[in-house]
């Protein structure tokens, strides 16, 4: 699935279905450049109405997947000077009806909210460690969330 930035790669997960449930392969190292190789994984729960970001990471590539139950806007803002897309705004409604990977190189902003009635569920499987090793060196991240005059708005 095309995105209008540089460098995202938004892909549909594909469930694999039987009378005993349904398997979706969230990674495949044959699908993924090797600088994107995940490092590590977390989940996480984000409640109904709340949003995680903006913010962005220096050199850190997160690798989302979107699994639902709930419905998410997933937002994205390309502020590296040097892309050919580098101003560009993107978002798309994933999740609960639409599991997908977002694939998101470092400058790319970006922010998520939960847009349905339930707790919803996120996979991240970035390729750097968060804090680095032992959790000693300081965190790639910019956070726009925390800046009042912020250019990365959430509007709904």
């Amino acid at each position: 699935m095309k995105s209008d930035i540089d460098g995202v790669i938004i892909r549909e997960l594909k469930p694999h279905e039987d009378q005993r449930g349904w398997l979706l392969e969230l990674f495949r190292q044959d699908e993924l450049s090797g600088l994107d190789w995940p490092v590590m994984a977390y989940i996480s729960m984000t409640k109904a109405n709340v949003a995680r970001g903006p913010h962005e990471h220096v050199y850190q590539t997160d690798y989302f997947c979107f699994l639902g139950p709930s419905t998410f806007r997933l937002y994205l803002w390309d502020n590296r000077p040097s892309s050919p897309t580098y101003g560009n705004k993107f978002q798309i409604d994933v999740g609960a009806n639409r599991n997908v990977a977002a694939i998101i190189p470092p400058g790319v902003v970006h922010a998520y909210k939960n847009i349905g009635a339930v707790d919803g569920i996120v996979y991240n499987a970035p390729n750097r460690l968060y804090a680095g090793v032992d959790r000693k060196e300081t965190v790639d991240e910019i956070r726009h969330e925390d800046s009042r005059d912020s250019r990365y708005i959430l509007d709904d």
